[in-house]
C-alpha cells in the first residue's frame, strides 16, 4: 500500500509518502529541493556515485511513522544537505524547514 499525504510545517508545504512492503515500511517527506527518509536511504551512495546530482537528503533510522520521522534526530546527511545547514542530530522537521528556505532562496535568486 502507498499513502501520499500533504503536510504543513510552519506554513511550508511538504509531501509525506509511505510505502508498506512485506516486512518493510518506507517513509519519506519531501519538498522541491530535498527530502528526509527512513533508514533505507543510502546517503553514502548519494555522496559518492550520485554526487554529480547534488541531492539534498537526510536519513533517520528506526522510524515507523511520518510523525517519528519529523521528530527523529538525523543519523546521516548528504554533502549537499550540509551545504545548506542540515546537520546530523538535527530533527527531521528542522531539516525540512532549511530545505524549504533554500528552495525559496533559489526562486528569489532567479528573479
Amino acid at each position: 500500500m502507498v499513502t501520499v499525504t500533504p503536510i504543513t510545517i510552519e506554513n511550508h508545504q511538504f509531501i509525506a509518502t509511505e510505502v508498506i512492503l512485506p516486512k518493510t515500511h518506507l517513509i519519506a517527506i519531501h519538498c522541491n529541493s530535498g527530502y528526509i527518509m527512513c533508514g533505507a536511504l543510502d546517503v553514502h551512495l548519494l555522496n559518492t556515485r550520485l554526487k554529480d546530482r547534488h541531492i539534498i537528503a537526510a536519513r533517520a533510522v528506526g522510524v515507523k511513522s511520518v510523525k517519528e520521522l519529523l521528530e527523529a534526530p538525523l543519523e546521516s546527511v548528504t554533502d549537499e544537505a550540509i551545504s545548506i545547514g542540515v546537520t546530523t542530530g538535527m530533527k527531521g522537521s528542522d531539516a525540512l524547514l532549511l530545505m524549504a528556505a533554500y528552495c525559496e532562496q533559489q526562486a528569489a535568486d532567479k528573479k
